[in-house]
């Protein structure tokens, strides 16, 4: 029996790190974190300085149970949890619960999972941090405290089953603000002039005015002043401009470029990872530092001399801007710079290429560029034109030296039109008349913020010190997972502009009005009625929780702990006395001073109230009052409508659903917005509106058409049903086959033919499969 015990975090790196170790060694997994704080309010003993009480959650009893075997057999036990707070707090929770000696417990940390890397580990233990620990305790505990105590404040103050969280409250916030920020937005419009100039009747020249004009007017004018102008080239300026690589990722720009060139999400981002990571393949995916090692140095210089020779090369250090970053950290990267694939599917292997040629790209030589800024002069004929812009500009770029840019371009998130990229000019000399072919002066209109998306959403939280490596993914999932921020694609609306364009062979000038969508969003992030709601509510009575300088001032306070100058209790007291006074001060708080509704005005007919509030399944449209004898109606929001800018006239087209679209097989077809968005009803039949239809408009023959297809879809959804117990169904899925028992999903082993199964089978199948997790209803203090 092997005398060495190494336990880390996953199944999938101990199968990875057996192989290197050999049969003195035996590798185990404890699956993450075997214990945590238990979900009563017991957890925490607050007077006795925070003390918790962890449990060993019971999916984990079974892994303790078999770890504590391993135990007895070995003489030496290395705990090879992650290289961070989190991983050291899981090796203290492993020596705690297993009850480890020191003399008998190492601790060994790396960064990538490689034999050397592995072997030094094993050469060089050390003890457990217990500031690393404490740090990891003290954003457990007082994260516990704001959630335990605030949440059920909510429950009382706004609506049952809200949450509040020290991080995630101020994720919502900032997409609540940029949301506010958006409808406020005054759109203006101006006017950008373009041309092109024939250059020896074989090559064109594009052309930009450096000022833009504020009304239609003042573009006509301009044009009219250019029918008879002449132009030539004033002055030819060469620039050379040198661009340097980013750096190697970070957690957080990984997640963001990952985004702009693959369409990634932050979780899908930081799995994949996880995967190369266990593979040994990538260093480890969580880091705030831009670090490279001398060993990384050293491979990717070697791979660039190979495959790009030695001008290529440029051997880089970058200093991380983050203050808490842990510059003995690296940034990620591949372990073995010369393997160009990785990973099992296609997108861990899309991942991986991005890592590899952002890494490469970092020790790579600047690239050389020649930039030509071109000034063309207007000469107006027969008057004088006073105030008018006097030249154009053209602007172009050649590629001297590639550098880097052979490897790899970084991506940002400005919407860059294509026009707008510096392409070839064609040869040019100063003095050159030019020929105008034609001038544009088409309408554009000023731009709000954009939305974020998930991973710029991350870049604004890092920038603001809130969060760490580890925290952005949580963050961004649980926002999304509490019904506070959606992440959607919503349709552009038609706009209309206004192009003006002087032809030079006609010598005259067209005044067109065209259309073009503005608006779409692609995978942007839009807050809920209710983010905005417990936002007001927060911001107003507990605005230190979501206030953005305070977050970040934990956050600093978690890294002076960690760095052992902090005392964590010391560090906890301070903040909870403030926080929970506040709390028991909510007690005065009237709900009714929660504004959580707002009145529209009155129905043109009735004179009834109409009121836009939060219901039971989300905002909705009230017509009446509810004390009143006649029972109101009520209708719900639709996507992309809120409680506090819908208008009276957009609340009394709601108030037209239920409609009747027509009769099919003798019953009414019925049209409505549900919960889960708009349906057509027939008989007891429900079938969902694609997203582009409108439940206001759909005619009967496309409401017949959707009923049959739903019809159809569930008929071809039964594999096999039962007559001696209807309660048991064989059906088609999402996921493949499975067995419907009561209330109970079960899987079908790959061995079982789903439609010979018997229902003695199935009902074996079922008592057999484990219970699911419901989840715990908690009950608001009181």
């Amino acid at each position: 029996m092997p005398k060495n015990l190494v336990i880390v975090e996953s199944p999938a790196k101990a199968k990875t790190i057996e192989g290197y170790l050999g049969k003195d060694y035996v590798v185990a997994s404890s699956y993450g974190h075997i214990r945590d704080l238990p979900k009563d309010d017991k957890a925490i003993d607050i007077k006795n300085n925070f003390k918790p009480t962890y449990a060993v959650s019971s999916d984990k009893k079974e892994v303790i149970a078999q770890l504590k075997k391993l135990v007895k057999a070995s003489d030496i036990v290395f705990l090879a949890s992650d290289d961070d707070r989190e991983g050291e707090a899981i090796s203290w929770h492993l020596k705690e619960e297993l009850k480890l000696k020191d003399e008998s417990t190492r601790r060994i940390v790396f960064r990538e999972i490689t034999k050397t890397a592995i072997l030094n580990a094993i050469q060089s233990p050390r003890k457990i941090d217990l500031d690393l620990v404490n740090a990891q305790q003290a954003r457990r505990i007082l994260d516990r405290l704001v959630g335990f105590e605030l949440s059920p404040v909510l429950w009382k103050k706004i609506k049952r089953g809200l949450s509040a969280g020290r991080v995630q409250s101020v994720a919502v916030r900032l997409v609540v603000e940029r949301e506010r920020e958006i409808k406020d937005f005054e759109t203006k419009s101006s006017y950008k002039v373009t041309a092109e100039f024939l250059v020896d009747q074989t090559s064109v020249l594009k052309a930009e005015l450096p000022k833009r004009f504020d009304t239609e007017e003042e573009a006509q004018a301009f044009l009219e002043a250019c029918l008879n102008a002449e132009f030539h080239i004033q002055k030819l300026e060469k620039k050379p401009v040198k661009k340097s690589p980013a750096p190697p990722f970070t957690t957080s720009t990984l997640q963001q470029e990952a985004s702009r060139k693959l369409g990634f999400s932050v979780s899908q981002t930081m799995t994949l990872a996880q995967r190369l990571y266990e593979a040994g393949k990538i260093s480890y995916m969580r880091t705030d530092s831009t670090n490279l090692s001398e060993e990384a140095l050293e491979g990717a210089s070697k791979e660039i001399n190979a495959n790009y020779g030695g001008k290529y090369l440029h051997k880089r250090t970058f200093k991380t801007k983050s203050e808490s970053a842990q510059e003995a950290h690296e940034a990620i990267r591949p372990t073995d710079f010369s393997s160009k694939e990785a990973g099992k599917e296609r997108n861990e292997q899309r991942l991986y290429e991005l890592i590899w040629k952002r890494a490469i790209a970092s020790q790579m030589a600047d690239a050389e560029i020649e930039r030509t800024i071109v000034t063309i002069a207007i000469d107006f004929k027969n008057s004088v034109k006073e105030n008018l812009p006097s030249y154009l500009t053209a602007t172009g770029e050649v590629i001297q030296f590639d550098g880097f840019l052979k490897v790899y371009i970084e991506s940002t998130d400005d919407e860059e039109n294509d026009e707008d990229r510096k392409g070839m000019l064609p040869p040019l000399k100063e003095g050159q008349k030019l020929v105008l072919d034609f001038m544009k002066a088409r309408q554009g209109f000023s731009r709000h913020s954009p939305r974020y998306t998930e991973a710029s959403l991350v870049k604004k939280l890092e920038e603001m010190g809130i969060g760490r490596p580890s925290t952005y993914a949580p963050t961004i999932s649980t926002v999304q997972k509490r019904g506070y921020v959606l992440k959607e694609d919503r349709a552009g609306t038609e706009r209309k502009y206004k192009e003006l364009t002087l032809t030079k062979k006609d010598n005259k000038i067209d005044n067109q009005t065209l259309t073009e969508i503005t608006g779409t969003e692609k995978k942007k992030l839009f807050p809920t009625d209710i983010a905005m709601v417990v936002n007001d509510f927060l911001t107003e009575y507990f605005e230190n929780i979501i206030d953005y300088s305070f977050t970040a001032r934990v956050e600093k306070e978690f890294d002076e702990i960690a760095q052992g100058k902090k005392e964590w209790v010391q560090m906890l007291d301070e903040f909870y006395t403030k926080f929970h006074s506040k709390v028991e001060s909510s007690e005065q708080i009237d709900r009714s001073q929660v504004k959580n509704d707002r009145l529209l005005g009155e129905d043109p007919k009735t004179g009834l109230p109409v009121i836009a509030r939060l219901g039971k399944f989300g905002p909705m449209v009230q017509l009446g009052e509810m004390d009143a004898e006649e029972k109101p109606k009520f209708a719900s929001l639709r996507k992309g409508q809120f409680i506090e800018t819908i208008t009276l006239e957009e609340a009394m087209e709601l108030f037209k659903l239920p409609r009747e679209v027509g009769e099919y097989e003798g019953e009414a077809i019925v049209a409505n917005i549900g919960r889960f968005g708009p349906y057509v009803r027939h008989k007891n039949l429900f079938a969902s509106l694609p997203r582009e239809e409108d439940p206001l408009s759909i005619d009967i023959d496309r409401a017949i058409e959707l009923i049959d297809a739903k019809r159809k879809a569930d008929a071809e959804k039964y594999i096999k049903v039962f007559d001696e117990n209807a309660d048991v169904q064989v059906l088609k899925g999402r996921y493949g086959p499975y067995i419907k028992a009561g209330k109970k999903n079960v899987k079908i082993p790959k061995d079982k033919e789903p439609s010979e199964l018997t229902l003695e089978e199935c009902l074996e199948l079922a008592e057999k499969a484990p219970e699911k997790k419901g989840r715990a209803k908690g009950k608001a203090k009181k």
